[in-house]
């Protein structure tokens, strides 16, 4: 299926999503080429990925983690990175969730929302999403349409109303899409960030990876590299 572009006519994006490293496995080359046009994107970490190392144990991980995220989202021209102290591997969606993340959406005011693919699995069939990443993306969505209502969580800040769409990259009902030919190599450099993780990982290549997908996209969008996003309008 052929990909729409999605709308670039906004100034304030704010990116949600479960872990360090979620939004560079698809969305940060398509976050560097926004901050090329001068548009601001600020990034919010529900957890620090404190259980994601095997060999590390949490109180070692999350730090290096956060560092890592910090510097990644440097290189596509993010300065404001927040983390939010979620348990990693055991977020429970949930009112508290819905409410912490509408405390962020009221106090940053973004026009847009990304987060991450929250289906069932990343193919529409068998690979199957982790939980945290389902969790985040739903009650992003749901906290979207909480802080535009003045009766809901009022001790959460001032309404926000001027989210016009959440974007939720990789999922398997994407039907839009960016241009990412130009910004690429920046968005697999904003990967290659999280050294630590990588090589927890074994055997993993960023490159292969990021361009297999980012290709697919591509395809279905006209040029050589793409992301594609499921958009949903509040």
């Amino acid at each position: 299926m052929t990909l729409e572009p999605v709308v670039e006519d906004w100034q304030k994006a704010l990116a949600i999503v479960a872990h360090p490293d979620d939004l560079e496995f698809g969305s940060s080359a398509a976050i560097a080429r926004w901050a090329g046009q001068g548009k601001e994107i600020v990034y919010v970490m529900a957890t620090s990925g404190e259980a994601g190392i095997d060999g590390l144990p949490p109180e070692q991980c999350g730090p290096l983690r956060e560092a890592e995220q910090i510097e990644s989202a440097r290189i596509v021209g993010v300065d404001v990175v927040e983390f939010l102290g979620q348990p990693d591997g055991t977020i429970e969606y949930g009112v508290a969730l819905r409410k912490v993340l509408t405390a962020v959406i009221r106090r940053h005011q973004p026009e847009i929302v990304l987060t991450n693919n929250f289906r069932e699995t990343w193919d529409g069939d068998v690979v199957l999403n982790q939980a945290d990443h389902m969790a985040v993306g739903r009650a992003t969505l749901d906290a979207v349409r909480d802080a535009a209502n003045r009766w809901i969580f009022p001790d959460a800040g001032e309404r926000w109303n001027g989210v016009r769409q959440v974007w939720a990259c990789g999922s398997p009902a994407g039907r839009h899409g960016v241009d990412i030919t130009d910004t690429y190599a920046t968005g697999l450099e904003s990967l290659r960030a999280h050294k630590a993780y990588i090589e927890g990982l074994g055997g993993f290549d960023p490159s292969e990876f990021l361009e297999g997908v980012s290709r697919a996209g591509g395809t279905r969008f006209g040029t050589t590299f793409a992301t594609s996003f499921e958009v949903f309008t509040p």
